[in-house]
């Protein structure tokens, strides 16, 4: 969700204010180091609802509804522990494949998230591994002239992160008590704790078949905190708010989300989708 695009700031070339490649990355890393806290404080979200196994069928479209990449969501539990892989393969051969495993005893926990994304699609080709027990974050990636770097920090991970988990925490908390924020390591590229605030847009109808049916809408803010007004002149805006749809009800399932899948990446939609059988022929009798 959250990775810096260095090729995003080309389309503020046109401001007279533009900042040279390199010196805007060194300006962003020290706001960054400057500003950000040392140790961010976060609250684990409670099991409501145990994760178990699960395959959902997904498309990633644009938001006018162009089919990018078919998708799967795939997980499994053994005891206490849950590993979650949701993989997109997009039409052009690029590949989103993140995995995550985490515990759900009372409070959902990561243990660690293995994020690739390389392709067209990917304008900075990523992969980046959390050992959240640890708290060591390794980020490599290709820089503008195609090198290959690497990243390594070893970060103060609050209990609340939520990288490649937020879909199971918001089908368990409660509309009228959802968590102030969630933590989140992005990598720009090198690896830093934001913050995702989190907000309820409230219930919103949708329908599956002739079936009339309700879904409450989350907003996920980045929230940048004291870094905004030093990275709102670099980037020209704040990154957009992510958006999702949970059904709620004694089984809470995901509806669809509006989000992009890195840091000045374009808003896409996430849906499930049904099987499409061909057209079976008349039985001869």
């Amino acid at each position: 969700m959250l990775h810096y695009d260095p090729r995003y700031r080309a389309t503020m070339a046109h401001k007279p204010r533009f900042v040279p490649s390199r010196q805007r990355a060194a300006l962003i890393l020290a706001a960054i180091t400057v500003v950000a806290p040392a140790h961010v404080l976060g609250e684990p979200v409670s099991v409501r609802h145990t994760e178990g196994v699960v395959h959902g069928f997904l498309a990633l479209r644009t938001m006018d509804g162009t089919l990018l990449a078919d998708g799967d969501l795939i997980q499994t539990a053994r005891g206490e522990h849950v590993t979650a892989r949701l993989v997109f393969r997009f039409k052009d051969g690029s590949i989103h494949n993140e995995t995550a495993v985490f515990s759900q005893e009372r409070v959902f926990r990561l243990i660690s998230d293995h994020l690739v994304q390389k392709g067209p699609a990917f304008p900075q080709p990523i992969d980046m591994t959390i050992d959240a027990v640890k708290g060591d974050v390794v980020v490599r990636y290709s820089d503008d002239h195609g090198q290959q770097k690497t990243e390594s920090e070893h970060l103060d991970l609050p209990s609340d992160l939520s990288n490649g988990l937020i879909l199971a925490l918001l089908k368990n908390v409660r509309a009228d008590a959802a968590p102030h924020s969630l933590s989140f390591v992005a990598a720009t590229p090198k690896p830093r704790l934001v913050k995702l605030a989190v907000a309820v847009g409230g219930r919103e109808r949708f329908s599956t078949g002739s079936m009339a049916r309700t879904a409450m809408h989350y907003i996920l803010k980045v929230d940048l905190g004291g870094l905004s007004g030093v990275l709102a002149p670099l980037f020209g805006k704040q990154p957009p708010d992510s958006h999702v749809w949970i059904l709620g009800g004694e089984a809470p399932a995901f509806v669809k989300s509006e989000q992009p899948l890195y840091i000045g990446g374009p808003v896409w939609r996430i849906e499930l989708i049904s099987p499409a059988w061909p057209r079976a022929r008349a039985v001869k009798h």
